[in-house]
């Protein structure tokens, strides 16, 4: 059920239709999604009335799909006025870097019940340092945390509507990762510092509740 490219995708409902909202999510936009070849997965998610969908695919290619072409270009009527009337939309594509995830728990750390999404834009020069400071330092140091159950980092390549280039996601056990003594060493040593000193380095993260089961596709 877990891909090497995902859809990472936000919308609130429109006031006063949450109900029909969630009906159709579940009962037509996942379904329909699910069905295209290289679909593996889809897993839902929500915080502060606002929902979170993020699609696991086999990899990118399966968004040039004909089959997913008729799904995105072909609405149905109820799909074209829900997505008139969400409010908060975000949409990005993006390629998987790397995983670290806790040994024991193996396919178990997608099931995570919190997702906490972290966004950067890195300029291309200090890419490598990033790259090389998040996977060899930062990581390593959350999942000395028995909540940190998996962080995957991707590369974006498609943003809307703001220009990231960088997502890591991070699978939690419970609430208690965001204030573990793991997160705070993690959070102050010498590499983070000097990353943190540039004026690019300013990331913007949520952490999202497990909204519903997830649902799997074609290939999984």
């Amino acid at each position: 059920m877990q891909g090497t490219g995902i859809l990472f995708s936000e919308m609130t409902p429109p006031p006063g239709r949450e109900d029909a909202f969630h009906a159709w999510y579940d009962e037509e936009h996942i379904p329909l999604r699910m069905a295209v070849p290289g679909f593996l997965s889809g897993q839902r998610y929500g915080v502060d009335g606002g929902f979170l969908a993020v699609y696991e695919m086999t990899d990118l290619s399966a968004l040039t799909t004909p089959a997913y072409d008729v799904v995105k270009n072909q609405p149905s009527a109820l799909t074209k006025d829900m997505l008139a009337n969400v409010s908060g939309f975000t949409r990005y594509l993006a390629r998987e870097m790397s995983v670290q995830r806790k040994p024991d728990l193996g396919g178990k750390a997608l099931m995570a019940p919190l997702l906490y999404s972290v966004f950067f834009n890195v300029p291309e020069d200090r890419l490598a340092e990033f790259d090389a400071w998040y996977e060899q330092d930062h990581v390593p140091l959350l999942m000395e945390s028995p909540d940190w159950w998996m962080v995957r980092r991707f590369a974006i390549t498609v943003a809307d509507p703001v220009p990231f280039n960088r997502l890591a996601l991070h699978y939690l056990g419970s609430m208690d990762a965001m204030t573990s003594p793991a997160r705070e060493k993690a959070r102050n040593t010498p590499w983070r510092a000097k990353l943190a000193a540039e004026p690019w380095f300013k990331g913007t993260y949520k952490v999202f509740e497990q909204h519903g089961p997830r649902q799997t596709g074609r290939v999984a």
